[in-house]
């Protein structure tokens, strides 16, 4: 039995909802695990340094995710590759994906490194990033940026593992490392007084341990594929294919992070504390989507293997089983939020002030996380079998057309002698919005098929 956890599976074969479910349970762990980085890092920064410093590391985020989108892009491509490849027992095409993109991998990292470092503070200045938290979140970003290959490595290889039906050996690798992040970020700040810097340090080592837990872990899954050498040399129909698939998730979560960096411009007129009321939020937030985003990752690699094998009904049933389970969790986190919310505001801080504000804010946004369960759902559906440009076009949509200027507009619209910068509620309303029409959006596309048309030629 425990052999069988860590091995990959067959998703082409038994009840859909069965297979989505044990594929997503371990996931789910694991994402959870990995937003207790970022939750531990805010819950340690908040108590033992102070609500400016928690500010720092929430002004940091923006700029940080917008750094990863590159790997996410090839996280997304080779996820999709595998998946396909695996379900059409392909082993010479997944062995060149696999080592490609490890290669790929490596080389974006040195030139990420290279490029992007030098540029960080004078973003930040762009970004009115108060003078009271500038030098911690340069230090923050400037210590992430150098680490990063070990959070690109971990989310590459362990999509890849995933790709192959194995959620489980992930979750193990991922649970040592959010160990030892604790460990660490208490050790760091606490012990060592390293301030945010060492929050960072401490994210970052244990990132690395994971990424080498998931690398050894690949090495020996050679029934499937071949780990040799001449598969690591880039090979120009491999690495089109995972740029092809990748880049328009790449583009999303840059789209998104873009709006982000913006939206955080205005955030940050609203002061320290309301930065750090965001940070509180999106923390919370953070925990409140695991679901959607898990099942949405198990629906891709249930239809990437499904439309490798060419079983397009069992895919449209599994899309709507999954999609069910992932508005049923999310409607139960939507009434825990609304009933505890103070709650868990108040692991982060202990101002009053700002627990009361993170928490009415984060109600408008409760009830938009059963929108989310449907977007994330229907389109993990159509980019697991190939179709990554129309989950990306909607993205487009709603965070360029709608989140951004409803942001502003709201803003402007509000503004008094009493509020210069307008109504605070802006940022959550606007963001409540895109969810919405999002899921409408995505729904719709889903129903018209053409993402049935869109797999990799074998």
């Amino acid at each position: 039995m425990l052999k069988e956890l860590f091995a990959p599976t067959d998703m082409t074969v038994g009840t859909p909802w069965k297979s989505i479910l044990i594929f997503t349970l371990p996931m789910l762990i694991g994402n959870i695990a990995q937003q207790l980085y970022s939750t531990v890092d805010s819950i340690v920064v908040g108590k033992y340094i102070g609500d400016n410093a928690l500010a720092a590391v929430g002004s940091a985020a923006p700029i940080l995710n917008m750094l990863l989108v590159l790997f996410i892009g090839i996280s997304t491509g080779a996820s999709i590759m595998v998946s396909q490849y695996f379900g059409a027992k392909n082993r010479e095409g997944l062995s060149y994906t696999i080592g490609n993109c490890i290669t790929i991998t490596a080389i974006s990292c040195v030139f990420l490194i290279l490029v992007a470092t030098p540029f960080i503070r004078p973003v930040l200045v762009v970004l009115n990033t108060p003078d009271s938290i500038l030098d911690w979140c340069t230090d923050y970003l400037t210590i992430s940026l150098v680490g990063i290959a070990g959070m690109a490595y971990y989310n590459i290889l362990s999509g890849i593992i995933r790709g192959m039906g194995d959620s489980f050996s992930a979750l193990i690798y991922l649970l040592v490392a959010t160990v030892l992040n604790i460990v660490l970020d208490i050790y760091f700040v606490a012990e060592l007084n390293m301030g945010v810097g060492g929050v960072a340090l401490a994210t970052v080592t244990a990132q690395i341990v994971s990424s080498l837990l998931c690398l050894i872990k690949l090495s020996k899954m050679t029934d499937n594929f071949d780990f040799k050498l001449k598969y690591f040399r880039p090979v120009g129909e491999y690495v089109k294919t995972t740029v092809r698939l990748g880049l328009p998730s790449g583009l999303t979560q840059a789209i998104f992070s873009s709006a982000m960096i913006i939206v955080q411009s205005l955030t940050n007129q609203f002061g320290e504390q309301f930065i750090a009321s965001n940070v509180v939020i999106m923390r919370v937030d953070g925990f409140a989507m695991m679901p959607n985003f898990s099942f949405g990752t198990a629906l891709t690699t249930y239809a990437g293997q499904n439309v490798g094998a060419s079983l397009y009904d069992r895919v449209t049933k599994g899309a709507k089983q999954g999609t069910l389970m992932a508005v049923g969790c999310s409607t139960l986190i939507t009434g825990i939020i609304l009933l505890f919310g103070k709650n868990l505001m108040g692991v982060f801080t202990e101002t009053t002030a700002l627990v009361e504000m993170s928490y009415d804010l984060m109600k408008i946004l409760a009830v938009g996380y059963i929108a989310v369960a449907v977007t994330q759902s229907l389109s993990g559906i159509m980019r697991g079998a190939g179709d990554t440009l129309t989950p990306m076009w909607i993205s487009l949509m709603t965070t360029v057309a709608i989140r951004v200027p409803l942001a502003y507009g709201i803003s402007f619209l509000t503004r008094t002698p009493e509020l210069p910068h307008g109504q605070k509620e802006c940022i959550q309303i606007s963001l409540l919005a895109s969810w919405v029409i999002g899921a409408i959006l995505t729904t719709v596309f889903y129903k018209k098929g053409k993402w049935k048309n869109k797999a990799i030629k074998q």
